[in-house]
């Protein structure tokens, strides 16, 4: 900014004071006394700048009785120039970095700022606040919305501390003042450059602040010389041209106070001599100055002021540096548009023409234009507006909000160019643009807009229209509707019939369990959806899960939403129905079974009987197999799982009669008793009649074995409870419980033997696990009591022993993690084993624990030495091919084969033949696998010549362990090894065993677990291989067999299904047959169990109708379309004259009137389309009774809704307005009023210079007051409003 730009408030009114007197003039004459003059009538309110002092504000209607109050909140206006501006995206003004920069700086001091954009696109910021908040926001503003410069100030290093001042207090006070971040050098540092960086204004107060200081403490000369502000200019000369030449002169420093801070003192430091040398310099040009200058004040309009400043103050320098005048221009929150000249006489015209050019280079004008056709006249992303602005880059398009004008601001040669195009631009909006306002009630605004907007977009891109829903915090009832014509009419009508539409809606709350909430959603909403497509007019809301209600509420239409309750009320009862469920116990060892390969067997169950099959996970110690669904269905499950059992191995089923009133003392607390029976007796199952039934039956089911000595312990028991019973309980610590029953429960066996008592240990899901109970007789369970408690007491006696162990076989016991020593401390009751470190080259080992407990490990330890110095090694051949049969998934099958026979057995490596990877491996490297794991041990062998007879090393299999379990192991495997049969099945049935993508046949192949192989097709034979078990293959080939039954049936089926059957029937009568939405043809389908084929529209026979299924069927469904169309062929077809007003009224809303009458008289009406040639004409079409009793009512309906028509039409010729002046005179009496000479005003704006009004204007002129639309007579009169523009 310029030096002479602009002035403070202060200076500016005391130099304007002294021209007042000067260019007063004489008063105005005293003025009509008929009438009051506009002023005294209206007095204008105070001007805001304030009175210059000494002088007294003259007091008016206004002033008289307003008290000045003195506020602690004051406001700034801080103005950042475009060049200036930091962030100068205009598009995204009050948004993006800006917007949030100023929320932040708010939050951050206290203070509350406000952005406007000045028509130079300067940044306007006015802060309000307290002081110290106003400062520290004008810091912040000036750092961080204004571009930053940086500049250097050179003070002697000793003079930096006065700078900073005491605790930094100088500084931060200089930095707050000037809006500047100042940066001193360490002391350390022997720099004596201070950094200042902050806008440019700022730049210029922080160096002459700080050279001030320096000043005051350097020793050399410094000289202060006050010199009237106005005449500073002068002094710098233009662009300070002239200060610069001085100081070069006299080699003194010459610092100015920039023209923003309100000093007349100049300050000159240096030697004494140049200072003395300035100081008259200085003074030589302020006394000439002041003696020759003068000034003229001219007035130029406020809003063209930055015209003659120019950007940075250049124009007001470039004005000094051609005339040598310096014009004074009023600060920017003066409302005065006094510009002075001061000057030489001489050179005052030429400054006060180049004034005037300046000012008069830009123009302001306006285009009136409606507000809400603004958007539309910039267009999208300002479109319409960039056409203009590339073309005339320096005019100024200014849209203000709720004004219906257009400002425009630019130099005067482009302006009438740019005001012609945007007053077309709004003259075409105008003619074919519209908007219309309707009233809606708030609560249905959301329902309006619609999920996302849906609903409201749709009705925007459908109509082309633009709609405005005020937001829910105005809770205002207008709709805005922009557009062209037609779209606003059709989508307020649209809009006004959805408002309508919800004011019908009715909301029901239905009850449903929440438990079934989730159910009725289902998965990712897939069932809900369904509902609501099949009910789209009803909105259904359910509770959140955490609100824990069973509230689900409806809302829509009362008819849907009754539908609707109806349809979910349905289904809640379906779900009550299918929420059935009952518990299956089946061995663990069957789950598998049960699940299927694949889960091919569960699969099928599940989908057959439409019930859901819960199976515990394969870590749970649980039996039960949860089946849901509705009861019948649940049985059926059950009985198929059952059946499965029952077939994979002998399980038999036997019932017991006992007294129901025993059942809960057998069961036990928590079920230990019956537990303790079933875990006995090999985990048979019991099953107790439910509680309260009455029933005495108890089930068993299991091995026939185990299930006998189960019902023999039950029927003991039950015994023991009719006569007496008595229970007991000890304790002892879990580990000792296993030793307490013995392996295979021998040792509690005895115990229970000879004393009749029955022992119960407690199960791993039971709380106390050191509680053994005892139930008998009071003998047996005392005599129990006493052998258990005197074998716990045993086991509480800890010794150490040591037996011998060859070392051969220390490995063994310690192999797999100590996997047996850990079994043996399981098996009795903890026993401690210890074997000597590896390389100890000892046999000693230790035993510690319980002394019987000891004694029985050592016995233990003893029998596996034994059997392992007695084992064998078998070698068993089986062709390598078999070998992964043999296994079975996951090595299942050889597992169990050594858990059963107690062996050790290693496959060899597999070798790949030629052609498969390379030629086999050499036997020595070949690797093998030990008891179906891949984990066995290379074995080495020494190079021997092969024999050709010898079997493969890749088809040897190895065992080892006692040489009679070996060779039942033997036995086993060779059980094992797969067999082939072939069964003879017709080639045309073979892609439909196969089935679509071979679902057929590997269901069969799961199912029997066998290989089916079928032939390609290219080799036509009937043979289909069956590999697998010898006990599977009969199996296999009965349900092959069975399947191909079964396939020739369908076959058969399918032939007499194909039969075809052609009906002739005229075109005409196709629709009726098809019906509405195809629900007649479709009802025919269902009924018959046909297909009805319709001719395409390309067909060359349009009257033919095929049907196709089963011959009686087809001539059923015949004979059905046939009396559909005689009934149709005996209808007539009646053209009868209604008028085409009434026509929407018969019709009704959605065509509910129309279908009422068509189904009450059982024919069909069809109305004329829009644009028919006779717009009156109705057609009925049915029986002939029918359509005369259609007719008469038809008619009957007419004659009513015309009554209405007519009267409607007479009561709106009496709602047009009379124009009669004369009744304007006539008060509400009737009686004449008389004249009144109404309110009259002299110096009205309103009043041309030479017009005089002596009377009130004619209200009821059309000429001054003209109604919208009417026409008005011409006249020449020029009106004080402006030019007409009606």
């Amino acid at each position: 900014m310029s030096s002479v730009a602009v002035l403070t408030q202060e200076s500016f009114n005391e130099h304007r004071s002294g021209l007042v007197a000067e260019q007063a003039g004489g008063s105005s004459s005293a003025g009509d006394e008929e009438a009051p003059a506009y002023k005294d009538a209206f007095p204008p309110l105070p001007e805001k700048a304030a009175s210059p002092e000494g002088t007294q504000e003259p007091v008016n209607a206004w002033t008289s009785k307003i008290r000045p109050l003195k506020s602690s909140v004051i406001t700034q206006v801080f103005h950042v120039p475009l060049e200036e501006r930091k962030y100068k995206d205009i598009n995204q003004f009050g948004e993006g970095d800006q917007a949030k920069v100023c929320v932040d700086i708010m939050h951050k001091t206290g203070a509350h700022l406000e952005l406007s954009m000045a028509k130079d696109q300067g940044l306007s910021i006015m802060v309000s606040g307290k002081l110290d908040a106003v400062m520290k926001a004008r810091k912040e503003i000036v750092s961080r919305l204004q571009t930053q410069a940086s500049a250097t100030v050179a003070i002697p290093k000793e003079h930096h501390r006065f700078v900073i001042g005491k605790n930094g207090e100088k500084l931060q006070e200089l930095e707050l003042k000037t809006a500047t971040k100042i940066q001193i050098p360490r002391p350390d540092d022997p720099s004596n450059h201070i950094k200042i960086s902050g806008t440019k204004e700022g730049l210029e107060k922080a160096k002459h602040e700080i050279l001030l200081i320096s000043a005051e403490q350097d020793k050399r000369a410094v000289e202060r010389v006050n010199i009237d502000k106005v005449f500073h200019p002068f002094i710098t000369g233009a662009y300070n041209k002239q200060v610069a030449d001085m100081m070069q002169e006299t080699g003194a420093r010459i610092n100015v106070p920039p023209p923003s801070v309100n000093k007349t003192e100049i300050v000159i430091t240096g030697e004494k001599e140049q200072v003395a040398l300035a100081v008259a310099m200085i003074k030589k040009i302020y006394e000439g100055k002041q003696k020759n200058a003068t000034t003229i004040a001219v007035e130029v309009k406020k809003s063209q002021h930055k015209y003659v400043i120019g950007p940075k103050g250049n124009t007001l320098q470039e004005i000094l540096e051609k005339t040598g005048v310096s014009v004074e221009i009023p600060p920017p929150d003066s409302n005065s548009e006094t510009v002075i000249l001061r000057g030489e006489p001489d050179r005052l015209g030429q400054a006060l023409t180049e004034v005037y050019a300046k000012a008069n280079s830009y123009t302001v004008s306006s285009v009136v234009a409606p507000s809400w056709l603004h958007r539309f006249i910039i267009g999208k992303k300002g479109q319409n507006l960039a056409k203009i602005t590339q073309q005339m880059p320096k005019v100024h398009i200014e849209f203000t909000e709720g004004e219906d004008k257009i400002t425009l601001e630019g130099p005067t040669k482009d302006m009438q160019m740019v005001q012609s195009q945007m007053e077309a631009i709004v003259t075409d909006l105008v003619s074919r643009m519209d908007y219309l306002e309707i009233s809606v009630d708030p609560r249905f605004h959301r329902h309006l807009i619609g999920k996302g907007g849906a609903n409201i977009n749709r009705i925007k891109d459908l109509h082309k229209v633009s709609v405005r829903i005020p937001p829910d915090n105005e809770k205002s009832h207008l709709i805005r509707i922009e557009g062209d014509p037609q779209g606003v009419q059709e989508a307020s009508k649209e809009l006004l019939e959805l408002a309508s539409r919800m004011e019908n809606e009715r909301t029901k709350d239905l009850i449903i369990e929440q438990r079934f909430h989730r159910a009725i959603i289902g998965q990712k909403g897939e069932k809900i959806k369904d509902v609501r497509d099949k009910f789209p007019e009803v909105i259904i809301n359910f509770p959140d899960p955490a609100a824990k209600s069973d509230i689900v509420q409806l809302r829509g239409p009362r008819n849907e939403v009754e539908k609707c309750c109806k349809f979910m009320a349905k289904m809640v009862a379906d779900m009550v129905e299918n929420g059935f469920f009952l518990s299956v116990p089946i061995f663990k060892q069957f789950h598998k079974n049960i699940i299927g390969k694949g889960g091919a067997n569960i699969k099928k169950i599940r989908e057959e009987t439409n019930t859901r099959i819960d199976l515990p996970a394969e870590n749970s110690n649980s039996e039960m197999i949860v089946i849901t669904g509705k009861k019948e269905n649940c049985e059926a499950a059950r009985i198929r799982i059952l059946s499965i059992q029952k077939e994979l191995a002998n399980i038999t089923e036997m019932e017991v009669s006992i007294p129901s009133k025993l059942h809960n003392s057998l069961i036990g607390s928590k079920g230990r008793f019956v537990r303790s029976i079933m875990e006995e007796c090999g985990g048979v199952h019991i099953h107790f009649p439910t509680e309260g039934s009455g029933i005495d039956t108890v089930t068993i089911r299991g091995p026939a074995e185990e299930v006998e000595k189960a019902k023999k312990q039950l029927l003991s028991l039950a015994q023991d409870k009719q006569t007496k019973s008595h229970t007991a309980e000890l304790k002892a610590k879990p580990e000792y419980h296993k030793f307490l029953i013995g392996k295979g429960g021998g040792n509690i066996r005895k115990v229970r033997d000879s004393t009749g008592a029955r022992i119960i240990f407690p199960t791993p899901e039971d709380e106390d696990q050191e509680l053994i109970t005892v139930v008998g007789t009071e003998e047996a369970v005392r005599e129990a009591q006493r052998e258990l408690e005197e074998l716990i007491k045993s086991l509480d006696n800890v010794v150490e022993d040591v037996m011998n162990v060859d070392p051969k076989h220390h490995r063994y016991f310690v192999a797999r993690r100590g996997q047996v020593l850990r079994d043996i401390a399981d098996e009795y009751g903890g026993v401690m084993v210890s074997f000597p470190r590896s390389g100890a080259n000892s046999d000693k080992v230790t035993l510690k624990g319980a002394k019987d407990c000891v004694e029985a490990a050592k016995k233990r330890m003893l029998e596996i030495i034994e059997d392992l110095d007695a084992q064998v090694t078998m070698e068993c051949v089986i062709p390598q091919k078999f070998h992964r049969s043999i296994m079975g998934p996951k090595g299942s099958r050889i597992q169990g084969i050594t858990r059963d026979h107690n062996v050790q057995i290693k496959f060899p490596e597999r070798v790949d033949g030629p052609g498969k990877g390379g030629p086999a491996a050499p036997p020595a490297e070949a690797a093998v696998q030990e008891n179906g794991e891949a984990n066995g041990e290379m074995v080495e062998e020494s190079a021997a010549p092969v024999d050709p007879a010898a079997p493969k090393k890749c088809d040897v299999i190895v065992l080892s362990g006692r040489k009679e379990r070996c060779e039942a192991a033997v036995e086993a495997l060779k059980a094992l090894v797969p067999v082939t049969t072939e069964v003879e099945v017709p080639f045309e049935l073979h892609r439909y065993i196969i089935g679509q993508k071979g679902s057929g046949i590997r269901k069969m192949m799961d199912e029997f677990e066998v290989n089916i192989q079928v032939p390609a097709p290219e080799l036509q034979s009937d043979v289909i291989s069956i590999t697998g078990l010898a006990n599977h293959l009969d199996r296999a080939k009965e349900g092959l067999l069975e399947r191909v039954k079964e396939l020739t049936a369908e076959q058969e089926d399918r032939s007499l299904r194909s039969f075809k059957l052609t009906i002739t029937v005229d075109p005409k009568y196709h629709p009726k047959i098809i019906g509405r939405k195809g629900a007649i043809i479709t009802n025919i389908r269902t009924e018959h169990d046909v297909n009805i084929q319709f001719p395409d529209k390309n067909d060359d026979n349009q009257d033919q109708i095929t049907i196709t299924g089963y011959e009686h069927k087809t001539t059923a469904a015949r004979d059905a379309i046939q009396a559909i169309v005689d009934e149709l062929e005996e209808m007539i077809s009646e053209d009868i004259t209604l008028d085409a007003r009434v026509h929407a009224r018969i019709i009704g809303a959605r065509g509910k009137g129309i279908r009422k009458i068509m189904d009450e008289f059982k024919v069909d009406l069809r109305f004329p389309q829009p644009g028919a040639a006779d717009p009156n004409q109705v057609f009925v079409t049915g029986r002939p009774e029918l359509v005369d009793e259609a007719i008469d009512h038809l008619l009957n309906l007419e004659e009513e809704y015309m009554a209405d028509v007519n009267e409607n039409e007479s009561k709106m010729t009496y709602m047009k307005p009379t124009g009669d002046r004369g009744a304007s005179s006539m008060d509400e009496g009737g009686r004449e009023r008389g004249s009144s000479k109404g309110f009259v005003v002299r110096e009205a704006p309103w009043q041309t210079g030479s017009e005089k009004v002596r009377e009130a204007p004619d209200m009821s002129s059309s000429e001054d007051f003209p109604s919208f639309g009417a026409p008005v007579a011409a006249t020449n009169k020029a009106s004080p409003w402006g030019p007409k523009r009606f």
